[in-house]
């Protein structure tokens, strides 16, 4: 996917942002989408070791240390 340059304009700016600002004032940016992210992470484990192999396919994915 290619993306246009109002996209990489929106991230060099949220990049200086983060950079200028405390870690307590844009975290309540983005503090919400982490934690309902890591939820929905937890919930998708809980769900698939309830699959058949489940259970050991997550053991195997954990043991991943690097994606190329």
């Amino acid at each position: 996917m290619r993306r246009d340059r109002t996209h990489i304009e929106h991230i060099e700016q949220w990049a200086k942002f983060v950079k200028t600002h405390p870690r307590s004032i844009w975290f309540r940016e983005v503090g919400p989408l982490i934690d309902a992210q890591i939820i929905m992470a937890n919930t998708f484990y809980e769900r698939f070791a309830k699959v058949e192999g489940g259970i050991e396919k997550i053991r195997k994915l954990r043991k991943v240390e690097k994606i190329t």
